[in-house]
C-alpha cells in the first residue's frame, strides 16, 4: 500500500461503530470486519455485493465509487480508503474496502 498522510482515526469509536455500520452499507453481503489497532477497518463482503453487467468478471469503478458514496452518505466522520480489492476468506473470494471514523 503507498504511503499517504493519513489523518488520524478514532479507535474507540472503531469499536463501537464500525460493525454497525457495516451492517447498515452491506447486510447479509458482510463477512468479515477486521479493526486493526490504529482505528482502520477492513469490511470483506461478498462478491454478489455487485451486481455484474454483460461479460464484466469484476465491479466496475462507477461501482466501486457508488460504493463509496453510500459509505459517506452512511456517516460524513468516514474516511474511506483509494484503494479497493479482492481478498480470500475461508478458500472464497471476497471484495474489501477500508475505512476509518475521523478522530474529532
Amino acid at each position: 500500500m503507498d504511503n499517504y498522510d493519513l489523518p488520524e482515526f478514532d479507535v474507540k469509536r472503531a469499536k463501537q461503530q464500525a460493525l454497525p455500520y457495516a451492517k447498515k452499507v452491506f447486510g447479509d453481503n458482510l463477512v468479515k470486519l477486521n479493526i486493526e489497532d490504529d482505528g482502520q477497518c477492513r469490511a470483506i463482503f461478498t462478491t454478489s455485493y455487485f451486481t455484474l453487467q454483460g461479460d464484466n468478471t469484476e465491479p466496475s469503478k462507477s461501482q466501486w465509487s457508488t460504493l463509496k458514496k453510500k459509505l459517506k452518505r452512511h456517516n460524513r466522520g468516514v474516511f474511506i480508503f483509494k484503494e479497493t480489492g479482492e481478498t480470500v476468506h475461508n478458500d472464497t473470494p471476497h471484495y474489501y474496502i477500508d475505512f476509518g471514523f475521523f478522530k474529532h
